[in-house]
Formats: C-alpha cells, sequence, structure tokens
C-alpha cells in the first residue's frame, strides 16, 4: 500500500488505511495541498483523513462556502476548495493566512491560486488516476 512518498488505494476499502499511513507521513506537518484532476478523489481523501482525526460531522466540499471548519476530537480542521478564486487576493481576502498560521490541519482543494503563499513546510499530495480506476497518492 505504501512505499516511499506513495500510498496505492485499489479500493475505496483501502482509503481510511491510506488516510491513516498519510497523516503518519505528515509527521508535524498541518497544511496539505491537493492536487488531482476533476473527480479524481480529493474530497473523498479528505472526508477520510478527517475521520482518522476524529471529525464526527459529514465532511463536504466547500465548493461554494470555499472553507469549511470541522470540530475533530480536540481541534478544528479547515478544509478548503480555492477552484473559484481567480487570484491570491481573493484568498486574502477570506483570511487564509491565518488559517495557514493557525497550526490547525488545513486541507486545501485546487491550490494553484496560493501556490506562492504557502508554507514552505507544506505537504503536497498528488492523486493519480490509474488505468483500472485505482489511485496512487505521491506525496512531496
Amino acid at each position: 500500500m505504501m512505499d516511499n512518498g506513495r500510498i496505492d488505494i485499489a479500493s475505496i476499502d483501502d482509503l481510511k488505511t491510506a488516510a491513516q499511513k498519510l497523516l503518519d507521513m505528515a509527521g508535524e506537518r498541518r497544511v496539505f495541498a491537493f492536487d488531482a484532476p476533476m473527480g479524481a478523489g480529493k474530497t473523498t481523501l479528505i472526508k477520510a483523513l478527517c475521520e482518522c482525526l476524529g471529525v464526527r460531522e459529514y465532511v463536504t466540499s466547500p465548493t461554494f462556502a470555499i472553507i469549511n471548519e470541522y470540530q475533530s476530537d480536540t481541534r478544528p480542521v479547515f478544509h478548503f476548495d480555492l477552484y473559484r478564486l481567480r487570484n491570491l487576493n481573493e484568498a486574502l481576502d477570506i483570511g487564509i493566512e491565518d488559517y495557514l498560521d493557525s497550526g490547525e490541519y488545513c486541507f486545501i482543494e485546487w491550490p494553484d491560486v496560493v501556490n506562492d503563499f504557502l508554507p514552505k513546510e507544506t505537504l503536497r499530495v498528488q492523486i493519480k488516476v490509474n488505468e483500472d480506476n485505482s489511485r496512487t497518492v505521491i506525496l512531496q
């Protein structure tokens, strides 16, 4: 399932185990930037990550809200969908720097608009869809 910064997800049954491995590999890093095409499973993987962190509420993509805040067993978790933002100023207008500097988990879908602004320790999470419809998660 895991090999040097790669996590293979053969089916939905592997998702929770893969999410826990991703969290373990992240160590102290709290900002995750997800790079994947539409429909590759970014939100689905983030749901599994939230479940591993103890979030009990329903996790949905914040496509229109831009940011959702969830409560885990001990701390907040922030989930961003920046697909609709046109530039960095729009991200700054929602206070993204406060979230990124909070020390809390920040899961960012469509991070391109803020790439240059992300902390250097950001974990880059690339999801590749394989020919057999399995997924490979590559961490950088």
